[in-house]
């Protein structure tokens, strides 16, 4: 697996904002689902296909259980980018799921739902994929009554409104927060929301938006233990943008420095022995690639 996948996957895997996600999208906020009631579930099942048995992976999966009771199996996909074939493979996640609940070690435990819900991250365009299961498969009229269509349950969450957004009680709120500005403004201006998974939170929004200024504020050993919002997380990222812009252009000057210092120099020789351009450079060790340059200035 790889660290992207990997790194997506951590903050939803904590209970409490496992719960809190479900809770606001499913049920408006009531907490009909509480952290305690999670248990972690392997999101793996395989099939087989081409004659070999593959694997497919949710990203999170989880038994929601009460008094020991199962009550449902509920798994999130994240997706950046619409996927044509998103239906299929949730209709796939399930039925493994179904399919699990026939072995012999679970025939004695009452059958349960299984409910997968598909949380979009891309904030420049709507989702535009198929949704049913019928849009993707194409199914003809004449089947149609036969096929049962089965729709991904989506979630945009740069669409999210301001009111569903604030009823998030965990660390979500930040992400969604930061998806619904740069939807609505393409811009994002902190909210004072302190952490409480620190890391795990800027890694998600580091995936999602590709900005790796989020998680290196964080592994800078410096600012470790510092950082206790997205307004922290802001300030110093703004700091350290100054500090390599001033790092850069001290560079830049010494260079220029440099490079005056061996322009005076090649004059120099080139008046004292009246050498050509190509003496003085040659005896000044002047590279092949700096070449042109100096003589471009040598004509001003």
């Amino acid at each position: 697996m790889g660290e992207k996948d990997i790194s997506e996957k951590i903050l939803e895997s904590y209970n409490d904002v496992f719960a809190d996600i479900v809770n606001v999208l499913l049920f408006s906020g009531e907490e009909v689902i509480h952290p305690e009631e999670l248990e972690d579930h392997s999101p793996r099942s395989a099939y087989k296909a081409d004659g070999k048995i593959r694997e497919m992976e949710r990203d999170v999966s989880k038994i929601w259980k009460r008094e020991n009771i199962r009550i449902a199996c509920v798994g999130l996909e994240n997706q950046t980018e619409p996927d044509p074939q998103m239906s299929l493979r949730v209709f796939g996640y399930d039925g493994a799921e179904y399919r699990s609940q026939l072995t012999k070690e679970n025939r004695t435990n009452p059958n349960y739902p299984v409910v997968t819900l598909v949380l979009y991250f891309g904030y420049e365009k709507h989702w535009d994929a198929p949704l049913a299961l019928h849009e993707a498969l194409h199914v003809p009229d004449l089947f149609k009554p036969y096929v049962p269509d089965i729709k991904i349950n989506l979630f945009e969450i740069a669409w999210l409104s301001r009111e569903t957004v604030e009823k998030f009680k965990s660390d979500f709120r930040i992400v969604a927060d930061y998806f619904v500005q740069k939807q609505e403004k393409d811009d994002y201006i902190p909210r004072p929301d302190d952490f409480i998974h620190v890391q795990e939170t800027l890694q998600l929004l580091r995936v999602m938006t590709g900005d790796y200024r989020f998680e290196d504020i964080l592994n800078d050993s410096s600012e470790k233990g510092a950082v206790k919002n997205m307004c922290d997380v802001l300030d110093r990222a703004e700091m350290r943008g100054i500090q390599q812009g001033m790092q850069q252009g001290l560079q830049q000057g010494m260079q220029q420095g440099k490079s005056d210092e061996r322009m005076n120099n090649l004059r120099s020789l080139m008046q004292k022995f009246n050498w050509s351009p190509l003496q003085a450079m040659d005896a000044l060790s002047i590279p092949e690639s700096d070449r042109s340059l100096y003589i471009d200035l040598l004509k001003q």
